[in-house]
């Protein structure tokens, strides 16, 4: 469980996030009904995950939190913008998110997708208006526009929409059964995730739990798995590692250790889905703020109904583990970012 202490500087974290997001949407020259919408799904709350991972590794890294606060901003705005969008009738057609009435069924479909645009392009504003160096700032926004796009979390939610329809684009395979846990009781197998990354980027190695294909048993369940990590490694993974680099950017950190901070961020995303695709099927509507079960309903790719639950939760911590180990060459310093990791898979919303 995660310490008081963890949670008191966690909380702390939260806040300053809060009011700098709040500072972010002052003064800006909008028509009301946008501002109006903006705000709404912005100041919603949240765990404010993907803030606090700048601001935990730019401290880890030497680098002051004023300049830590404007791609902190940056980063939550665009993954408020991507629930905007992903809660829309064409995407998940969700009614509610963080506990409150979904964006198009308070504003309507058209201004929904205007304030997921604002806020996008927002993001870069923010950048733009950061204190920190113009080399630095071009930097931030191309980490930025890298894990937000077709290589990262655009592409990742294109994936997601052809799994629903069966068809894996890329992979040459089409309807994998998500019907039931077909790994529950499975033996485990050592198979490392298939190269993914970017050049010279170390891809989490994940143990796919489920039978092996050699004796007899369906390569669904083992595609399967792959091709799901794949999905949220772009979709959830990628601007969760970009948090972390953003922070290593702004705290002037060495490339080795940005890229022990982007694995570790890699690790977590996964580790953070897996953990959301448990919650939607044992989690209750008031705890987690969102519909439960509509994974299963949209007939969605999810760890549970490929691996069963049990081997989704082991799945996860080796994964926060992982994350752990890349994160060790800091030393006692890199406490906060471990306590983080742990609270991820813990958590009950």
């Amino acid at each position: 469980m995660a310490t008081e202490g963890f949670q008191q500087h966690l909380k702390t974290l939260q806040q300053q996030v809060e009011a700098a997001l709040l500072r972010s949407l002052q003064g800006r020259p909008w028509p009301q009904p946008l501002a109006q919408a903006v705000e709404y799904s912005l100041m919603a709350g949240g765990k404010r995950l993907r803030p606090v991972l700048v601001l935990l590794a730019s401290d880890l890294c030497g680098g002051i939190q004023a300049a830590a606060l404007s791609p902190a901003c940056a980063i939550e705005m665009i993954h408020t913008y991507s629930l905007i969008h992903d809660d829309l009738p064409a995407m998940d057609n969700d009614d509610y998110r963080r506990g409150r009435l979904t964006s198009h069924r308070v504003f309507g479909e058209a201004l929904a997708i205007l304030a997921g645009d604002a806020l996008l392009t927002l993001a870069f504003e923010v950048v733009g208006e950061s204190p920190a160096g113009a080399e630095i700032r071009a930097e931030l926004s191309t980490v930025l526009a890298k894990a937000a796009g077709g290589a990262g979390m655009v592409g990742g939610q294109v994936l997601d929409l052809e799994a629903e329809r069966g068809r894996f684009p890329g992979t040459g395979e089409s309807g994998v059964s998500v019907s039931g846990p077909s790994a529950a009781g499975a033996t485990e197998v050592a198979s490392s995730f298939p190269a993914g990354g970017s050049a010279g980027e170390i891809v989490p190695n994940l143990s796919c739990f489920g039978e092996n294909p050699a004796n007899g048993i369906p390569v669904s369940a083992v595609s399967g798995v792959e091709h799901l990590s794949r999905i949220h490694r772009m979709k959830t993974g990628a601007l969760i590692a970009a948090s972390l680099e953003l922070g290593a950017v702004v705290g002037g950190a060495t490339t080795e250790q940005r890229l022990q901070l982007r694995h570790y961020g890699l690790c977590i995303g996964l580790a953070f889905q897996i953990a959301d695709d448990v919650l939607d099927v044992t989690g209750d509507a008031t705890r987690l703020g969102k519909t439960p079960g509509r994974d299963v309903d949209l007939g969605k790719l999810t760890y549970p109904a490929l691996l069963g639950l049990e081997a989704s939760r082991r799945q996860a911590e080796t994964l926060v583990q992982e994350a752990c180990d890349s994160v060790s060459h800091f030393g006692p310093r890199s406490g906060w970012l471990q306590e983080l990791a742990r609270f991820i898979v813990e958590r009950d919303h």
